[in-house]
């Protein structure tokens, strides 16, 4: 019979570790990756609003490098981070063998968030001087995050004039029971103040609930105006031209809630939205745009809005404002879900070249179609950015351009929900949500940026040797 032998387990042995915390991790490692991008930022906003008074605070540089390596980690939650700078070698290094409690991580994240939001420029103007960053084909996309709050939670315009109506009406009953308390013997587990007030509170959240859904049926009525006179404005153009406008007449909105409008209670800002596979969650809608040759994301917002139809010129906005440092796009890609003919015209006006699918290109085409040549560029003074877009999508080149869409917007999404396990926000409220995902997106980008730092590294090597 064979003998195995094996090491020895000894767990009293002293100085396991290396006696600098600089030697627990290997030169080539994501934490110190992000030690070395944090101290090259600009941390004057962190560090000037500090008085001195008090007791000693954490360096912003520390708590920076704790949050964006957790977040391209998957560690988001305070007490997660508390925990890892015990537990996990890389969160030691970070924290040079220091603790930063849960409370001292989340305060830091809530004081800083758009501090914090601010860095997401500087780290992009590193990937581009590191020349991985080129800003020329954009792909822009958006995606269903659920939000800190059940579906269950919402209260709908119909159901909040039933429940109002019932309330008030058991509040007029409870009245008049406490006029004949006197007189009459009541049940004795029955205390009418506390019911009354249990009514009444309840009642104060229904107002207010109705009060908002009131406010966005407004917002959204105002805009569905301006959208039904653009279109009569429109047809009555096509008429006064001596032509027939097609489809049906539009239809005036309605200015007045709908029976479904509703709101949550647990997170108000939140929305339902249809989500894959035709279910509804409550959540909100995440916006990225990410260059298509690094897979960087270069634009992030969060949107209410159920669609993205109205995301275009937000997401050009923001690009905008970064121009001096990065550069700008020469093109835009969005699938179906961003066409109208003010988004192609918006791009155009920008300065960038807009690739915005009109519908869904059917698959396995008939042969003699896919290799039928390119139908001449249209000409005329009264060619449209839109009519250009349409031909653009048509041809060979252009249709290679789109192509690239699915493949660089799309896996983001997918490393961010399925590899890094975000799926759902951690806080309530649009301006918290807003800068939880300007953290995911840096914490992406930085994950992003080390595997092409080590590509490089890798490359120069190959170079080198093979030289």
């Amino acid at each position: 019979m064979k003998r195995w032998t094996f090491r020895p387990v000894d767990r009293s042995i002293p100085d396991m570790f290396p006696a600098s915390v600089d030697d627990y991790l290997p030169e080539r490692h994501l934490a110190r990756f992000v030690v070395e991008v944090v101290e090259q930022l600009d941390l004057d906003p962190f560090i000037k609003s500090y008085s001195g008074r008090g007791s000693k605070a954490w360096h912003p540089s520390l708590m920076l490098s704790l949050l964006f390596y957790g977040y391209a980690t998957g560690v988001f939650s305070s007490r997660k981070l508390e925990k890892a700078t015990h537990d996990s070698i890389a969160f030691r290094y970070i924290c040079a063998n220091e603790h930063p409690d849960h409370d001292s991580i989340n305060a830091f994240r809530k004081r800083f968030r758009k501090e914090i939001s601010n860095l997401f420029t500087q780290i992009l103007m590193i990937a581009k001087e590191a020349q991985w960053l080129k800003m020329g084909t954009i792909s822009l996309d958006g995606t269903k995050m659920k939000a800190n709050a059940s579906k269950h939670k919402a209260l709908s315009y119909e159901y909040a004039c039933k429940l109002e109506k019932q309330l008030k009406s058991e509040v007029d009953e409870l009245l008049k029971m406490a006029e004949k308390a006197d007189a009459e013997e009541q049940p004795e587990e029955l205390s009418i103040p506390e019911e009354l007030k249990r009514r009444e509170d309840r009642l104060a959240v229904i107002a207010e609930a109705k009060a908002e859904i009131e406010r966005r049926a407004e917002e959204r009525y105002q805009y569905e105006l301006e959208e039904y006179e653009e279109k009569v404005a429109r047809r009555e153009a096509i008429r006064e031209s001596g032509k027939k406008p097609r489809g049906r007449e539009p239809k005036a909105p309605e200015a007045d809630p709908r029976d479904k409008d509703q709101v949550n209670l647990t997170d108000r800002d939140s929305r339902i939205m249809p989500t894959s596979g035709g279910s509804y969650e409550q959540a909100y809608n995440a916006q990225a745009a990410v260059d298509v040759e690094s897979g960087l994301i270069v634009e992030k917002h969060i949107t209410q809005a159920t669609n993205d139809k109205q995301q275009v010129e937000p997401a050009l906005e923001e690009l905008a404002t970064r121009e001096d440092e990065l550069g700008k796009p020469e093109a835009i890609l969005a699938d179906t879900g961003y066409f109208s003919e003010s988004n192609v015209s918006a791009v155009d006006n920008y300065g960038a070249t807009a690739y915005i699918a009109e519908k869904r290109d059917a698959h396995n085409k008939p042969l003699m179609e896919r290799f039928k040549p390119d139908d001449p560029m249209p000409e005329g003074d009264d060619v449209t950015a839109l009519d250009l877009m349409r031909w653009r999508l048509q041809t060979k080149e252009g249709r290679a351009v789109y192509a690239l869409r699915k493949s660089t917007i799309e896996p983001t999404f997918g490393i961010q929900k399925e590899v890094m396990g975000y799926r759902q926000f951690l806080v309530r409220g649009f301006a918290e949500v807003s800068a939880e995902w300007d953290l995911l997106c840096t914490g992406f980008n930085l994950k992003k940026m080390f595997a092409m730092a080590m590509a490089d590294i890798e490359n120069w090597l190959f170079l080198n040797l093979s030289g």
